[in-house]
């Protein structure tokens, strides 16, 4: 039951302002991604409704929405469950997030300045303290942000947009290999940087294509519940 499934504290604080609908699905799309709500889990919209403290009809319509964009399984008789990707989903996805982080890297180190990097060394500094402190949801966010940094510092708008269509999902495939990965993600980080200061486009783009393919075989080795 959801009751039980949600970690103290786990329920995001509706945003305002914007159609309520809107911000539940928000609130259920972060809980889904954090994997507070874990895959295969049953939602129940009065649980739902009640956890968010708004009525049910805004949970009905962000599950329609979830569902329709693959995160929920809407199954006739027996309601909403989070959905449980195939090893197949997973690999597929991440294979494309190594082509989009892998041209961003090279991108970067043709680009980036020195403002850029020094926020890229900032946000390596922050991982490592998450690692260090054991805070898997703090490694988790920290990471996006750094990609989505890199991403920012190709400076192709296109190649932007695209990854972040998949960026929700990245997160939802990485958290529970974070702790696994841990130090070693962000050794792998410090690494990409040096490449981006020396301006060496294909170091870069080893370097990030090597780490994208070692949280992919991370993911498919992880353990099952």
């Amino acid at each position: 039951m959801l009751s039980t499934g949600l970690p103290h504290g786990a329920v995001p604080k509706l945003e305002r302002p914007g159609p309520l609908r809107d911000r539940v699905y928000e609130a259920l799309l972060e809980l889904i991604t954090t994997r507070a709500l874990q895959p295969g889990q049953h939602l129940v919209e009065s649980e739902l409704a009640g956890h968010l403290g708004v009525s049910r009809q805004p949970v009905r319509e962000a599950l329609q929405r979830l569902n329709t964009e693959g995160w929920v399984d809407l199954r006739p008789a027996q309601g909403a469950f989070v959905h449980e990707p195939t090893e197949e989903e997973a690999d597929q996805l991440l294979t494309v997030r190594t082509l989009l982080e892998a041209e961003a890297a090279r991108l970067a180190a043709a680009h980036a300045g020195s403002a850029g990097v020094a926020v890229l060394e900032e946000l390596c500094a922050e991982g490592e303290r998450a690692v260090a402190a054991d805070d898997v949801d703090g490694a988790v966010a920290l990471n996006a942000r750094f990609h989505a940094k890199v991403m920012e510092l190709a400076g192709n708008a296109v190649l932007a947009e695209l990854a972040a269509q998949v960026d929700r999902r990245v997160r939802w495939y990485y958290t529970p290999v974070a702790r696994q990965r841990g130090r070693q993600s962000w050794i792998e980080h410090r690494e990409l940087i040096a490449a981006i200061i020396a301006r060496d486009e294909q170091r870069a783009t080893e370097i990030m294509r090597a780490h994208t393919e070692h949280t992919r075989r991370s993911y498919h080795a992880r353990p099952r519940p």
